[in-house]
């Protein structure tokens, strides 16, 4: 079965090298809505694939970092990543272009990671990512799958290589979550109590 939660986010970049000369030269911004599919062949003990209420945590402040910053490529220009550090409090520098594409991608990674490394306490068995969605606009989407994600033809996405300006990371819940991610420290789903108990 696959569950899907969906986000939201408004981001500013340029996609260097595409075919389209107003993104690949200037700066523009999107209404991001990312959508997270998780899938399970069992329940937890709410019933249920993962409890929503779950992904309201670590998963929707990773994505949250992105919203009102500007994304560049760490590859690009470096007088340009200078001027968005200097007048941006918000950035985030990534190892790939920030097309759709490659911020499904990259939102993969992350998001696997986080669950690899979270020790769930309700009951959920085999609780995978299945795929992200990345719609940058009303009308064009990016779906990456597990093969995409850790596809090295597409380009190498490592969590080391994406760098969270102090200030995003400031507005998190946990200012050290990526720093506890890189660690591979756990993180623990917080256990909702039976109401009824189990047959």
């Amino acid at each position: 079965m696959l569950i899907r939660k969906l986000f939201r986010f408004e981001n500013a970049h340029i996609v260097r090298n595409c075919s389209t000369d107003r993104c690949r030269r200037s700066i523009h911004g999107h209404s991001y809505k990312i959508e997270v599919l998780l899938e399970a062949h069992a329940f937890d003990q709410g019933q249920m694939v993962y409890d929503f209420g779950l992904m309201k945590g670590t998963i929707r402040d990773v994505i949250d970092g992105f919203d009102h910053a500007i994304c560049f490529w760490d590859r690009d220009d470096a007088e340009y990543i200078a001027w968005a550090k200097h007048y941006s409090a918000r950035w985030i520098s990534l190892p790939v272009s920030p097309s759709a594409e490659q911020f499904s991608r990259m939102f993969f990674v992350m998001i696997d990671a986080i669950l690899k490394n979270t020790d769930m306490s309700n009951g959920e068995a085999d609780v995978h990512l299945h795929s992200v969605i990345a719609h940058e606009t009303e009308t064009g989407y990016a779906q990456c799958f597990r093969e995409d994600a850790y596809n090295p033809r597409m380009g190498e996405i490592r969590l080391t290589d994406i760098v969270f300006s102090e200030q995003v990371k400031a507005e998190w819940k946990d200012p050290a979550m990526l720093d506890r991610l890189l660690r591979g420290d756990r993180f623990v789903n917080p256990a909702h109590p039976l109401q009824i108990p189990p047959q």
